[in-house]
């Protein structure tokens, strides 16, 4: 069985796997930070699919690292994707002024009617049963992405910067 001590010890390790390859990417720390808090942030919008082309269009405009947006999608990803919809679809129905109960929503069966509708360009569909839960996604998701990308920003660009600096202070 799986305990609580046993998911914060594969959590530790995830983090620090993390740290570890972005301070093996070469570049800045403001870069790599940047980079990798718009990866994260980019979890939180309904773009799913898209995360790391979105990222790697936002990355080569604003010339943040590329690699590090990439990496830094992994926060959107099975375990925390159904906190993440809930989340957006929630403020953004507060946002707009909706009343759409979040927990109601199937995402399974929204993501696989949205894929089906891009697929078979099947406009009807789409406007039917997609857009009334992804325009509220995506207007909650614009609050989400700016508070997480400032929020992993200043974290990782802390860590960044310390190992730099303990590092410079070792090489001498």
């Amino acid at each position: 069985m799986f305990s609580i001590k046993d998911l914060g010890l594969e959590l530790q390790k995830s983090y620090q796997k993390i740290i570890g390859k972005l301070l093996a990417l070469k570049g800045k720390p403001k870069s790599i930070a940047k980079g990798f808090a718009t990866g994260v942030a980019m979890s939180f919008t309904p773009f799913v699919g898209f995360h790391i082309l979105l990222c790697l269009i936002i990355t080569t405009i604003t010339k943040e690292n590329k690699i590090a947006s990439t990496l830094g999608t992994i926060a959107g990803n099975p375990w925390t994707f159904p906190f993440i919809w809930y989340l957006t679809l929630h403020i953004g129905s507060i946002i707009i002024g909706d009343n759409i109960d979040a927990s109601s929503i199937d995402f399974k069966l929204f993501f696989s009617k949205l894929y089906h509708a891009i697929i078979s360009l099947d406009f009807d569909l789409f406007i039917r049963d997609i857009l009334p839960i992804f325009i509220p996604m995506f207007v909650g998701a614009i609050p989400c992405y700016i508070v997480v990308w400032i929020v992993v920003y200043h974290a990782i660009y802390k860590v960044l910067r310390r190992y730099n600096i303990n590092n410079k202070e070792e090489s001498k």
